[in-house]
Order: C-alpha cells, then sequence, then structure tokens
C-alpha cells in the first residue's frame, strides 16, 4: 500500500510540474493526490508497519502491534495536527494577500514609480534589482515581481529591453524573499513550523541574499543589452487616490510589523498578520468612505467609492494558489506520516557523505541542500521544503534549516519556471522558456553559488 501511494504522489507531482503542457491547473492534481493519499492509508491502516509522530519528530514505538481502532484514533490526530499546520500558514498567507490588495487598491504602488529619475539602463537596472530586493522581502517576491513589472510596462517601451529587466527582478526578488520571514512561501514555512527565527533568519542569509542578487545584477551591468540610455515613456499619471502613499506604507509596515509580534508574545504569526489586517482595513474603511479623487472618469470614482476595500480585495486574493499550498503540504504530511521521508532522510545523511559539516552534534550533507536548490529549479520548491520538513529533525535555528531557507528561495531563479515570481513573469511579458535558459540561467547559477559560498563562510560566524 505504501508503494501505491508513493506512486500515487509520484504522478501527481508529475501533473503539476507538467502544469502548462497538459493544460490543467496545478490546485487540481495537488487536492486529488492528497484526498487519495489519505484515503489510502485510511483504508490500509493495518498494513503498515510504522507511524512518524510529526509532534515528537519519532516514529511511534510498537506501532504495528496496536489495534485497529487505537490506529485509526492515531492517524485522524496525526491528520488534525498537519491540517492546523497547514492552516497557519494558509491563514498568514491570506492575511498578507489581503494588505498587498488593500494596498493596490488605492493605487499605493505608484508612488514607488516615482523613484526612477534617471534614463541610463544601468542605473535603471540597479534601481529596479534594489526595489525587487528590498519589496519581496516585506510583500513576497511574487507580489513585487508583479507590482514591479507593471511599473516596468509604463516606463520602458521596448519589450525587448523590458524582458532583460524582468530576468533581473526575478533574481533580485526571489533573493530578497530568502532571508526574510514573509518574503518567500517556504522562508514563510520553515519560520512558522518553528525551524528558523527572525533574527538569525536575517544574520545567515542577508548577505548571501545580496550577494545571489549583486553578483548577476554586476555581470549584467556590462551586457550591451544594459549600455545606453532608455526612450522612457513619459506618463502624467497621478495615483487614482489621494491616501496611495499612506497606504502603501502603512500596509508594508503592518507586515513588517508581524515578526515583532511574534517575539514580543510568542504566539504564531497568523494572529500577528490578523491584527495588521484588522488595523490596515479600519484605515481602509475610513479613508474609503472619504470617497477618492480620481483623476479619472468620475462615474469610475463613484462606482469604486462604494465598494468596500477589504470585500473588494478579499474578492481578487489568489484563491488557486491558497488551495494548492493545502493540496500540496497535505500530501507531503501524507508521506511523512508513513515515515517515508524520515526514512529516505537517513539514507541521503549515510550514504551521501560528501562535504559533510558537523553542527550542533549532528551530520549534515551541504551537498543535499545544493541538490535541493538545483532541483527547486526544476521542480516546485513548496514540496520539497514541506518534504525537508518531515526529512530532517535538527533543532531551531540549525544552519540546516537557514541553508534550505537560502537554496529552496534562490535555486529557483535558475529556470523561468522554478518559482512563483518567474511563472508570473513569463505571463506577463510572455518569455520564452529557451529565451530565458540562455540569456538568464547562467546569471543566476552565478548568483546561487556566489550565495550558497557565502553562506558557508557566514555560518561559522553563528
Amino acid at each position: 500500500m505504501e508503494t501505491v501511494i508513493i506512486l500515487v504522489f509520484v504522478f501527481g507531482y508529475l501533473a503539476i510540474t507538467l502544469e502548462h503542457n497538459i493544460k490543467i491547473d496545478k490546485l487540481i492534481p495537488a487536492l486529488v493526490m492528497m484526498a487519495i493519499s489519505w484515503a489510502l492509508i485510511s483504508l490500509g491502516i493495518d498494513s503498515f508497519t510504522q507511524w512518524f509522530d510529526s509532534a515528537n519528530h519519532g516514529l511511534v514505538e510498537g506501532f504495528a502491534a496496536k489495534d485497529h481502532d487505537s490506529k485509526m484514533h492515531l492517524m485522524e490526530e496525526t491528520l488534525l495536527h498537519h491540517l492546523g499546520k497547514t492552516a497557519e500558514i494558509l491563514v498568514f498567507l491570506l492575511g498578507a494577500m489581503t494588505i498587498v490588495e488593500i494596498i493596490d487598491y488605492f493605487d499605493g504602488f505608484s508612488t514607488i514609480k516615482s523613484f526612477i529619475r534617471t534614463k541610463k539602463k544601468s542605473k535603471i537596472l540597479w534601481i529596479f534589482c534594489g526595489l525587487a530586493f528590498v519589496l519581496s522581502a516585506i510583500i513576497d517576491n511574487l507580489t513585487a515581481t508583479i507590482v514591479l513589472i507593471s511599473i516596468l510596462q509604463k516606463i520602458v517601451k521596448d519589450r525587448s529591453v523590458r524582458i532583460w529587466y524582468a530576468g533581473l527582478i526575478i533574481i533580485a526578488a526571489n533573493a530578497g524573499g530568502a532571508f526574510s520571514p514573509i518574503g518567500d512561501v517556504t522562508t514563510t514555512m520553515l519560520w512558522i513550523g518553528d525551524k528558523v527565527s527572525t533574527g538569525y533568519l536575517f544574520g545567515y542569509l542577508f548577505l548571501p541574499s545580496l550577494i545571489c542578487m549583486v553578483v548577476p545584477a554586476t555581470i549584467a551591468s556590462f551586457l550591451p543589452a544594459f549600455k545606453g540610455e532608455l526612450e522612457v515613456e513619459e506618463t502624467e499619471d497621478k495615483p487614482k487616490s489621494r491616501f496611495s502613499g499612506t497606504m502603501l506604507y502603512l500596509g508594508l509596515g503592518a507586515i513588517i510589523f508581524v515578526p515583532i509580534f511574534k517575539v514580543v508574545t510568542h504566539l504564531p504569526p497568523y494572529v500577528g498578520m490578523m491584527l495588521s489586517l484588522g488595523i490596515v482595513a479600519i484605515f481602509a474603511e475610513i479613508y474609503s468612505s472619504s470617497k477618492f479623487s480620481l483623476t479619472e472618469i468620475e462615474g469610475d470614482s463613484d462606482a469604486h467609492a462604494h465598494h468596500s476595500p477589504v470585500h473588494h480585495s478579499l474578492s481578487k486574493i489568489e484563491l488557486p494558489s491558497i488551495l494548492f499550498f493545502l493540496g500540496i503540504l497535505m500530501a507531503v504530511a501524507a508521506l511523512e506520516s508513513l515515515g517515508t521521508l524520515f526514512g529516505f532522510a537517513s539514507t541521503l545523511k549515510t550514504s551521501i557523505p560528501m562535504m559533510n559539516t558537523e553542527m550542533a552534534g549532528t551530520q549534515v550533507s551541504d551537498l543535499v541542500v545544493i541538490l535541493l536548490g538545483i532541483g527547486s529549479a526544476v521542480i516546485d520548491n513548496v514540496p520539497l521544503v514541506a518534504a525537508s520538513l518531515g526529512m530532517f529533525t535538527e533543532p531551531l535555528d540549525d544552519q540546516l534549516w537557514h541553508f534550505i531557507a537560502y537554496s529552496a528561495g534562490t535555486g529557483g531563479s535558475m529556470l523561468i519556471i522554478g518559482s512563483a515570481a518567474g511563472v508570473v513573469a513569463m505571463g506577463m511579458e510572455k518569455i520564452d522558456f529557451f529565451w530565458y535558459l540562455k540569456k538568464i540561467s547562467w546569471l543566476a547559477l552565478a548568483g546561487f553559488l556566489a550565495g550558497a559560498l557565502c553562506f558557508l563562510f557566514t555560518r561559522t560566524l553563528f
């Protein structure tokens, strides 16, 4: 039965990877393989000889000798445990997505466009890379990419030039998301799972992430694509609301407040995110009732002003992504519960002794984590990190978790389909897979390896 469950996961995972080829949204195979996996576990519970207790990070003693009712009760408790942990991540993401949509409702991101006051291609490159690096650490790498490419489309008319900028934005956004607990879904998973803390995450990964962004941007500055000046499109776009700047800074500040709230109260991050969402929503409702001073058609102004900003923002969040995370995390939880991932991790540790380093009394293979980073460029990094949570039992802030956060967060830049930021940029600019592979992938690889080497040095300081 265990073999059948593994095959279900493999075929489901393959369908997720080939999403664009088979024309089926990845949330569908994720949900299907989750439901089938747990159904097979329930039907074949008596045939399993081991069970992994996620709460205690170890195999349940004497599981094979338990009666049917005891095994079913344990399975139900385990399922509820994993659902609770998954729900923490999903509620957190829902709050963050809603805050970002509220900012966008007030056209807050238009404020960022005022930072660009040059026509020199190389300077604009650094401005966008810097903005992507900083913004992704606050509002996550996916949203930062959407915002910056939207601004880029208003500034750069030539698409052949724009896609070069988009490629570097992907690298910078993924690098910026790696050192922040709210910058990337995988980093958020590790943070909520009590594998990394905010302070150590920043200490371990800020410099490697910065180098991961700086090295490709520096190399790109010397490429012909970034020589000379741009024909910048002069537009007189003004923010659609007089509260645009206020809501931008309020929203970003509210998201930054969440890690501080966790440190002070020791409550799960989603509690702080709900508080931040509530505060932002209060101001959004107050400002919305004051009506908008739009420069566009008056009729549009009245129609927009009558909407509740919170209801409008909730209707725009990416529910397919939320359902995908639910499916994939619970499917991985099924493999974890059977002890499959725990056994696989033990095999890896003994079969790949190369480049081992002894930290906190345990041996960890750096090569495994680097391969995980490269693998995240080919397949989705969310299930890879979810699997690592079940494979390894290292304590909070062990260097392994920080290296996983870096590798999974930045490794996806090596292929345009390797990260959410890359996929959304591919859609917005119709970037060809092989163009990216030829022009951008080697820059991303250089940054990834440079950052990894930097991490191997910085971890010795902690």
